[in-house]
């Protein structure tokens, strides 16, 4: 007997194998027991009376049921905020008289270093809300905004505590390699020892690391020194990403590649050669058009190379205060398809299916799949596409994280 069966409903399954748009099931029913689900299928070929077999049954009137929506990319732990500097730019100020100023990421740090952890918590778990109520079940969210020891576990804690509160799943990811910190600034290399050392020792002793990042960028880090915290990550058993080809190309993404990384993100930079690498090794592509409307960038993703290699493209926020403010799922994807050319179904995919492999989660959600967990949103719409279309508007009528 089903916990519950949800029934006069379409669903949008999202299943790779599925031949039909979107995975769809015209007047379908979904059947959960014990958190999972246990049946997806037509309403028509359920194995007897709903009132029978269901212990709860709810009907939808004609509503789409999607997976939970993921977000796989978020720097939300962090204090204060950089609303002067886009004012600043707006006013023709250039990089280097902001940073003059005090500002870039380091006005970030120094705000997140200051912060309690109850502070830090409370402001991730309102931003964890808002992600919430708009579709996302799943959130990825880093460390970075740290830069030591302290402060990069408790921006972890404060992650953790904060999702916990929520009722959100939650994926922690340390990335320590994110900027150099002021009081290494004469001495990058033994920040790196540092950060790919007793600081990762330390944050994952604690239980709070999921996967390991890093910045791999001009004004970040080099390759060699992204190997030796992908060596030290490794050694830790975690899995490793990687934010690569941003704003150029440094052989990022094949670097992830060679590591088996569960994702490679921004990729705007990325060749064919690259992409050969991440098909060969699985390696999600993560596109975040937030990021690349903010900062006015002209540069797309690879769209056409990843589609043609078969490469697993996602789709994500990478909600941050320098470079991506952006709390909206919905309109996320719909800049990913106005921007970056992908088709709806692509879109709704990448912050589905595809998110759940960049978080290496697929297996237990992602898709409206028997035996995965039973995270997923009713929506008032006439078709998925709607949920791509729309900027604004209606959020999802009901939201369910197991069930």
């Amino acid at each position: 007997m089903f916990d519950a069966l949800y029934l006069d409903a379409h669903l949008a399954t999202l299943e790779a194998a599925s031949p039909a748009p979107y995975g769809a099931i015209a007047d379908g029913a979904l059947g959960l027991k014990e958190g999972r689900i246990v049946y997806v299928g037509r309403c028509a070929d359920l194995p007897g009376p709903a009132e029978a077999i269901a212990k709860r049954v709810v009907r939808l009137d004609g509503a789409w049921i999607t997976p939970g929506l993921i977000d796989c990319h978020t720097h939300l732990v962090f204090a204060g905020d950089r609303a002067n500097e886009f004012e600043m730019r707006l006013n023709g100020a250039t990089y280097a008289d902001i940073a003059r100023a005090g500002g870039g990421i380091l006005s970030t740090v120094r705000a997140t270093r200051a912060a309690s952890v109850d502070e830090l918590t409370r402001l991730a778990a309102s931003r964890m809300l808002g992600l919430l109520r708009a579709g996302v079940t799943t959130l990825e969210f880093k460390s970075g905004y740290g830069l030591d020891a302290p402060s990069e576990i408790k921006m972890l804690e404060a992650g953790t505590a904060a999702a916990r509160a929520v009722g959100v799943r939650a994926q922690r990811t340390y990335l320590a390699l994110h900027a150099l910190p002021p009081e290494y600034a004469d001495d990058r290399r033994s920040y790196v020892r540092h950060a790919a050392g007793d600081m990762l020792e330390m944050a994952h002793a604690r239980g709070l690391v999921d996967a390991v990042d890093a910045f791999c960028e001009g004004i970040g880090f080099t390759p060699e020194e992204v190997r030796e915290q992908f060596d030290a990550a490794r050694a830790c058993g975690l899995p490793v990403k990687l934010h690569a080809e941003q704003l150029s190309n440094l052989g990022g993404a094949g670097l992830a590649a060679h590591y088996a990384a569960l994702s490679a993100d921004h990729l705007e930079h990325a060749n064919a050669a690259d992409v050969a690498a991440m098909a060969r090794s699985g390696t999600v592509a993560v596109l975040l058009p937030g990021a690349f409307y903010f900062l006015k960038e002209t540069k797309k993703p690879p769209v056409d190379l990843l589609r043609t290699h078969k490469v697993r493209m996602a789709v994500a926020s990478d909600f941050n205060p320098g470079s991506s403010p952006v709390l909206e799922p919905r309109l996320v994807m719909n800049m990913a398809a106005t921007l970056f050319g992908l088709t709806p179904e692509e879109a709704l995919a990448g912050m589905t299916r595809n998110a759940a492999a960049a978080l290496g989660l697929d297996r237990e959600i992602g898709s409206l799949t028997i035996g995965k967990k039973a995270d997923f949103c009713v929506w008032r719409v006439a078709s998925p596409a709607e949920l791509v279309y729309w900027i604004g508007g209606e959020g999802p009528e009901r939201i369910f994280i197991d069930g």
